[in-house]
């Protein structure tokens, strides 16, 4: 184990989080929406959105958002029997956000840019091939298991997103991130979690709220530690300026911006000390994309190495595409392991027999991306 560690969680209204949310469940409408019409999915890349922050006016005990956000759908998708490509796109924005955040959507204005797709691109899916075709040259990357400071950081998360926390502590918004750090032993987490105008009443209220989730959250971790909130804040504040108050719990109300793949990858963390890809996730075709496809079966196999391989404690996996190729044939498949006895043999052919079986059946990882069972941030 290395000295020194950081890694970092983006909570669910994150500006980037947010892009990444939305990106990824206009994903998931238009692969039902090419079952239905098509009985197959089509050729789309919807994975590019763009959240332009808006102005806000808090004030204790309520204030107003003055200019709304603005989340810009970019991509491209083959069209729909009804033409309807752009209202499903802002049905499936809208209905995110209203099941995802507790504040109103209106405060959104929804933008569909999404347009054609290449039909060089599209051959990816009418070769009549049993399995698409890669569509790009591209990379996945997963690992197993979670390092401690690992599974702090996403159990604070969970923590923050909790229906328990948030009835426990009305004025927590639902934007916030965690930063982990460990040098040696001791951890540190720094969080920034927006707070909300209405619920605060003054700034000795606000202080006093913000003391007490810092307690909470204390009490919730498994090693001792240190914790803070906000660290921005003027210890001297009076009003609202100097302190991280809201109108809706989001500091893109504020002018805080956000775009896709600039937040966690599928395990939920930005991991800047362990081998991981910059693909953004969210939005990609499931089918063809490996920038989605091949991180989810790296993940997978990660997993069931460090699971099913006896002596082996942990699993880097790296898979490369090349364009044009069969999903189920990268061009390289690079494994990394950490065991606690040395590599034998067995351990070597147990370990290429789990990324054969895994790959044979990549449409089942395919089929658990189309309906949203995995993650995609």
């Amino acid at each position: 184990m290395s000295e020194v560690e950081m890694c970092e969680h983006k909570g669910i209204g994150h500006p980037d989080s947010l892009c990444d949310g939305v990106a990824e469940a206009v994903s998931l409408a238009l692969n039902h929406a090419y079952l239905q019409a098509y009985g197959r999915i089509q050729h789309y890349n919807v994975d590019k959105a763009l959240l332009i922050g808006g102005e806000s006016q808090p004030r204790f005990g309520g204030g107003r958002v003055l200019t709304p956000m603005r989340l810009i759908l970019c991509g491209r998708a083959s069209p729909l029997p009804n033409a309807g490509l752009a209202e499903l796109v802002r049905t499936a924005a809208y209905h995110y956000l209203s099941e995802n955040l507790r504040c109103d959507p209106a405060l959104f204005e929804i933008e569909c840019a999404v347009r054609s797709g290449s039909p060089n691109l599209q051959q990816a899916f009418g070769r009549g091939t049993s399995l698409a075709l890669a569509n790009d040259t591209s990379f996945g990357i997963g690992f197993s298991p979670y390092s401690p400071i690992e599974n702090q950081v996403l159990q604070l998360g969970t923590l923050l997103h909790s229906a328990g926390f948030q009835a426990r502590f009305p004025a927590a918004g639902d934007d916030y991130k965690i930063m982990g750090a460990r040098v040696g032993d001791r951890m540190t987490f720094t969080v920034a979690l927006a707070l909300i105008d209405r619920e605060i009443h003054h700034a000795a209220e606000y202080f006093a709220v913000k003391q007490a989730i810092t307690e909470y959250l204390l009490a919730s971790l498994a090693f001792p530690c240190d914790l803070a909130i906000n660290t921005l804040d003027d210890p001297g504040a009076s009003g609202v300026d100097g302190i991280y108050l809201t109108v809706s719990g989001l500091s893109a109300e504020q002018g805080d911006d956000g775009q896709v793949g600039r937040g966690n990858r599928m395990n939920g963390l930005i991991t800047p000390c362990r081998s991981m890809s910059l693909e953004a996730v969210a939005g990609k075709n499931p089918v063809s994309h490996v920038g989605k496809l091949y991180d989810a079966l790296a993940w997978e196999i990660a997993r069931a190495i460090v699971t099913e391989v006896e002596g082996v404690e942990e699993a880097t996996v790296q898979l490369l595409s090349r364009i044009g190729q069969s999903v189920d044939c990268p061009a390289l498949v690079a494994i990394e392991l950490g065991c606690r006895t040395p590599l034998n043999e067995a351990m070597r052919q147990a370990v290429q027999n789990l990324a054969y079986a895994h790959l044979s059946d990549i449409e089942r990882t395919t089929a658990r991306l189309v309906r949203g069972d995995l993650p995609a941030f």
